[in-house]
């Protein structure tokens, strides 16, 4: 009808004028034609502003569409209605909801989206809570990537992009109160920022550094077993973790004795072991004076000794450059003992003190010939100093006679 029409157009009048007033300009790949058969966002504007910035609507997806009702009466008691409407799903409604879509592999193949998470999240800790206990405690999916503002993980607004993981899970695991009740500490997120890899992660922007999901899983969630540690970190130290395996430690972290990579690095603080504090580690386990504790002691001098010739390999190029002379060579040279380093750093976990010695070695000598190569630079720029000293000598000598001549002359003409 006309009257049914000039209240649609005043409504759309109203909700651009209040998008103006707040200073927020609807970008234009989101502009909506209101559509004057679809009640959903005459109540619920602001729940349409924040499903435009979302990847769904980007797909066509609409609000009956996971809410059900009848978006075409503009009376509340009928648009509520109908044996589908669902209105505000709780947690569990909701994963019923979610997973109605992403468990169906011939809706996400075309998005190339795995279809598996409603599996994962059974298997997961949260998972077993919410849907086997009932604990509303327990996060369901909004709860994590927002109900109506849902982005892919690669957006950096996401609440699951790398960066926003750890932000994403302290709003619970921050939450003493709440893990309280499971007995759970309340500063693991904190310590993760602090960490070798929160530092890769936070300070230098590295956004393939594990965050919580990296070691916990996402969807799949839960403490990685004892037996399972070393492979949970060897997705990102995979030469680390092959060495670790040919070693009596990782026999014993496969049969459960020894918590994997922990046992030296601990799990969310995870630390680099200093080079001085390798022995001081291995005693942490090991009486001092054991085979094992003397092993440690060994791998300590090894490596230290293999990180001191790198050092000086460094400086000697520093000292090639200081002299004038070309470094392309020796900067080749160094970037080969840098990469033998490497192959130590990885060795002294697998604690093959034969390995390491070779490779320690071969650090040694790549670094003794590029500082003989700076020593004789040295040599040859004080032999040109030396060459200096009779021709200095002999303009010292012109200079003084010039002098003696010149004041000859300036008294003869007295």
């Amino acid at each position: 009808s006309a009257v049914r029409a000039g209240a649609w157009f005043l409504v759309a009048g109203l909700l651009l004028a209040s998008a103006a007033a707040a200073g927020e300009a609807l970008p234009q790949q989101q502009e909506v034609v209101i559509d004057p058969e679809y009640s959903c966002i005459v109540c619920h504007t602001e729940k349409r502003r924040a499903y435009l910035l979302g990847t769904h609507s980007e797909r066509g997806i609409r609000c009956h569409d996971c809410h059900g009702g009848n978006p075409r009466s503009l009376e509340v008691a009928t648009a509520h209605s109908g044996r589908d409407y669902v209105g505000s799903p709780g947690k569990i409604e909701t994963v019923e909801l979610c997973s109605s879509c992403h468990s169906d592999p011939n809706q996400m193949r075309q998005y190339g989206l795995p279809a598996g998470e409603l599996a994962e999240y059974r298997t997961s800790r949260h998972g077993m809570l919410l849907l086997d206990r009932g604990d509303m405690n327990a996060p369901t999916c909004t709860d994590c990537h927002d109900a109506h503002t849902i982005l892919p993980p690669n957006d950096a607004r996401s609440n699951v992009y790398p960066p926003n993981i750890a932000g994403t899970c302290a709003r619970c695991h921050e939450d003493e109160n709440m893990m309280g009740a499971y007995g759970l500490d309340i500063d693991q997120v904190e310590t993760h920022r602090t960490s070798a890899h929160g530092v890769a992660l936070y300070d230098k922007g590295n956004v393939a550094s594990p965050t919580c999901t990296g070691c916990h899983g996402s969807h799949s969630a839960l403490p990685p077993a004892v037996t399972e540690i070393s492979n949970v970190c060897g997705h990102g130290h995979v030469l680390v973790r092959r060495a670790f395996d040919t070693g009596p430690h990782g026999a014993a972290a496969r049969s459960g004795l020894l918590p994997g990579c922990t046992a030296c690095h601990s799990n969310h603080g995870t630390e680099r072991v200093q080079l001085d504090k390798i022995a001081e580690t291995c005693t942490g386990c090991h009486e001092e004076g054991s085979t094992a504790a003397i092993s440690g002691i060994e791998i300590q001098e090894q490596v230290s000794r293999a990180a001191e010739h790198l050092h000086g390999a460094e400086e000697a190029i520093h000292e090639l450059t200081r002299a004038g002379r070309t470094t392309a060579d020796a900067s080749v040279r160094y970037q080969t003992a840098l990469s033998a380093y490497m192959q130590v750093s990885q060795t002294q976990h697998s604690l093959d003190l034969e390995a390491l010695d070779d490779q320690t070695r071969q650090v040694a000598s790549i670094s003794t010939d590029i500082r003989g190569s700076a020593e004789v630079a040295a040599e040859h720029q004080w032999e040109h100093k030396l060459l200096l000293i009779p021709i200095w000598f002999l303009a010292l000598s012109a200079t003084v006679l010039a002098w003696f001549k010149l004041r000859g002359l300036e008294k003869g003409g007295q």
